[in-house]
């Protein structure tokens, strides 16, 4: 069996962070974890992925980060035009909420990835 695990990050703003990582993750706020001045979690509403928690730090980021999140929308195997299309719905989505896209990388001639920074400059992968 499968040992459940979260993964956390630091934010200046973790309440905005997971705000717009529930957003983007089809996630809710962790109940009870939401009014919390020091940070905020997220939770999959079907309690199957893991939990995220954004704590709250008074710096800045100043590097690239080590670890990211992709979100995975083209699908398995090949990408095609229907996978470019999905990536890119996806990535207007986000800017939406506060995203910001930084570029498209291909595998040869197809889309593999956009590449997109959160609200707070995190990059990340929609893929």
């Amino acid at each position: 069996m499968a040992t459940k695990w979260t993964i956390s990050g630091v934010a200046a703003d973790p309440l905005r962070l997971a705000e717009f990582w529930a957003a983007a993750l089809g996630y809710i706020l962790e109940p009870g974890y939401d009014n919390d001045e020091h940070g905020a979690s997220i939770v999959d509403p079907d309690d199957l992925g893991p939990a995220i928690g954004f704590l709250h730090v008074p710096e800045p980021k100043t590097a690239k980060n080590r670890l990211h999140l992709d979100i995975r929308v083209a699908g398995r195997g090949p990408r095609d035009a229907a996978s470019a299309d999905r990536m890119r719905t996806k990535a207007a989505a986000l800017v939406d909420l506060g995203a910001v896209q930084i570029r498209e990388d291909f595998y040869g001639p197809e889309l593999g990835h956009i590449v997109m920074q959160d609200p707070e400059g995190n990059e990340f992968c929609v893929g």
